[in-house]
């Protein structure tokens, strides 16, 4: 049985619990794959799991999104073959690791045209650009949306998806230089909300109607003001805590603010059914090969300086994506 590095945690807690191991890779069983992995995305849900935000069985493999080839085939796997290039956002977490054995129902096959870097990029953060523009709420040429954290993984995929499909973005970020990217990548505006009140700022922006959808995965420190930006009737959706958890709340604020809906999705419900995961995939992969959306790598690290990786995006230092590459 051949073995691979990989990060492991024996408990919750800080960067400092990020561990690489060497770990047998099994042969894969009915409806798995076996890949050898050349890249894996860093994203905050790595970091809530690791910090303990989210519970996990210990000790436990994090990450959560892959590319790599796949070298083994199981029982009942019909949709790859040995050989392929593939890329992937799914349960459960292990993808930090130079090779894995793992459900192949979620594990999509990557176009030629897609690096294994980009693809390692863009699956989580792009399926949730995906589910935000499509699945959550009706979006349409003309809707406004406020976008946090816009010169984010997610954001800068989200304001060009946003410019390509003719919806008015609106980005914060926490300094003019990220402001400054998130308007290249397609954002109408974006506030700086370090020297701005982002609440003021879209009031005047939209003549005082407020936005149509907020898209906020900052969590506690933009809730309030998230809901004070929204029209009557508008949609919250919360999916994401980079500040905290959101604290528990009145829920007669949502009709005393203008009968506003509120959501919190995750990426995992949506493509749980291996189909509509694989359809989710082929929308984003036709966004990137079109030039629509163009997949911004801006931090590579090593698999050994995980840690550092975790202490840069926690400390909001990065812009675009991050890679760990083996």
């Amino acid at each position: 049985m051949t073995t691979a590095r990989t990060v492991i945690i024996n408990a919750q807690g800080g960067p400092e619990v990020l561990t690489l191991a060497d770990r047998e890779v099994p042969p894969p069983g009915a409806g798995q794959v076996t890949l050898a992995q050349t890249a894996a995305g860093l994203n905050f849900i790595d970091v809530y799991q690791r910090a303990g935000v989210y519970p996990m069985a210990l000790p436990a493999a994090l990450g959560m999104e892959a590319a790599g080839v796949v070298t083994a085939v199981g029982e009942g796997v019909t949709h790859l073959k040995l050989g392929d290039r593939v890329a992937y956002a799914a349960n459960p977490p292990g993808a930090y690791a130079t090779a894995r054995t793992m459900p192949a129902g979620q594990v999509c096959l990557l176009p030629d045209a897609i690096s294994f870097d980009e693809g390692a990029a863009m699956m989580l953060k792009g399926m949730t650009v995906q589910y935000l523009f499509r699945r959550t709420v009706p979006l349409a040429a003309g809707d406004t949306v406020l976008f946090h954290a816009a010169a984010g993984g997610v954001g800068l995929i989200a304001c060009q998806w946003a410019r390509s499909e003719g919806i008015r973005l609106i980005g914060t970020a926490g300094s003019d230089e990220k402001c400054r990217l998130a308007v290249e990548h397609g954002a109408e505006a974006c506030i700086n909300y370090a020297t701005e009140d982002f609440v003021d700022r879209v009031r005047e922006m939209t003549g005082g109607r407020g936005v149509d959808v907020v898209m906020d995965s900052v969590g506690a420190q933009t809730w309030d003001g998230s809901l004070n930006c929204l029209r009557p009737l508008g949609m919250m959706i919360s999916f994401g805590n980079a500040s905290g958890k959101v604290p528990p709340f009145d829920i007669l604020t949502l009709g005393a603010k203008g009968s506003l809906m509120l959501t919190r999705p995750t990426l995992f419900t949506h493509i749980a059914d291996p189909v509509v995961c694989r359809q989710m995939a082929a929308e984003l992969f036709a966004k990137v090969t079109s030039g629509a959306v163009r997949i911004r790598i801006d931090q590579r690290f090593a698999l050994a300086d995980v840690a550092q990786a975790h202490r840069a995006l926690e400390a909001r230092a990065t812009t675009g994506s991050t890679i760990l590459t083996f």
